[in-house]
């Protein structure tokens, strides 16, 4: 169930109403997809424990009421989330699209790397193929530009997948704009894939720009700023103990006490609009055109829920100009990743 927004007077609340799942095109190259789609939760998933039960009922939950993108990646709980994806979505392949990813790699030394080498392309697709059950992945991304290796060596690749029936459209993740270009005059891109949040919104000046330039969309993770802009982290105290975003700058205290702050702010407006402050932040990304697609991950029925009624929740211009003010870039503190990873985004 989700509201519905009603205007008396100067005052405005929402009634309950059937969620009404919308539909959005998936650039000018792609598919039609739910305008709202499901990635990864946070938590991490292993084999038999009580949470793969949860997820794959959040899963199941989102196709019934129209969810049709779900989105992996071969780095994804060291690859088992395709595996488990592939479990849940068993029976019902055919209603949905299935994103997953390429190149983001770990190293021997525990640092991170990049891989986008012509013949890596080839085999992670395939592995990618076996782990989730499929024939052919709807949407393949390459999870991080390799600067070491020519983009057009690694979209030849890809769009040689798509020559071979593997994969049907492809996409890439935190490119920069001249990257963007570049790869798009080798085969047509269906949609980039980069953090976009009222939190995280350092896209718009050039990135979001060359995307519509291009006719490219974007698939917006981290919507929900990795959980901040839900009101439920006021401090480091409220992540789990081996939560990863306790090693990210944004969840540092000093740095999570301005951000709980801002976020205080989008509660009490949430507060009077009706709505949740979750469904409040993924509804402004939705109002930031319809080339726009978030995926919210989680691993939980509840949360997905209450993600998914951020469809039918209509602001008006002055209500999407309040929170461009509130959050204004340079309001937020921190940034989205390390120094060392920030380097490696954007190429």
């Amino acid at each position: 169930m989700d509201k519905k927004t009603e205007d008396s007077g100067s005052s405005r609340r929402h009634i309950w109403k059937p969620l009404e799942m919308k539909y959005r095109h998936l650039g000018k190259a792609g598919p039609m997809v739910s305008a709202i789609g499901l990635g990864r939760g946070s938590q991490a998933v292993k084999f038999g424990e009580p949470l793969e039960y949860e997820f794959n009922e959040t899963v199941r939950r989102a196709i019934d009421a129209g969810i049709t993108l779900f989105d992996s990646s071969d780095l994804y709980w060291n690859a088992r989330h395709e595996v488990l994806l592939g479990r849940a979505v068993e029976g019902r392949r055919h209603k949905i699209l299935i994103t997953t990813k390429f190149g983001n790699i770990d190293l021997p030394d525990g640092k991170k790397g990049t891989n986008g080498r012509p013949e890596y392309v080839m085999s992670s697709c395939e592995a990618s193929l076996q782990r989730l059950g499929l024939e052919c992945i709807d949407i393949y991304f390459m999870h991080r530009i390799d600067p070491n290796t020519p983009i057009e060596d690694t979209v030849g690749a890809m769009s040689r997948l798509v020559e071979q029936g593997k994969v049907r459209y492809i996409g890439l993740c935190e490119a920069g704009p001249d990257t963007l270009r570049r790869a798009h005059r080798v085969h047509p891109l269906a949609a980039l894939q980069t953090e976009y949040s009222l939190w995280a919104r350092d896209c718009e000046t050039e990135i979001l720009p060359a995307c519509r330039e291009l006719g490219i969309a974007y698939m917006a993770y981290a919507p929900l700023g990795r959980g901040l802009l839900t009101g439920s982290i006021k401090t480091v105290d409220d992540l789990p103990q081996n939560d990863r975003r306790r090693r990210h700058s944004r969840f540092q205290p000093e740095n999570l006490k301005r951000n709980a702050e801002l976020v205080a702010q989008l509660g009490a407006m949430a507060d009077q609009l009706g709505v949740t402050a979750a469904q409040l932040a993924l509804a402004w990304l939705l109002a930031q055109g319809e080339d726009i697609v978030p995926i919210p991950g989680t691993n939980h029925v509840n949360n997905l829920n209450q993600n998914m009624g951020a469809v039918n929740v209509q602001l008006s211009q002055d209500d999407v100009r309040k929170l461009n003010a509130m959050f204004a870039p340079g309001k937020g503190a921190g940034t989205r990743y390390s120094e060392t990873a920030l380097k490696g985004l954007g190429i």
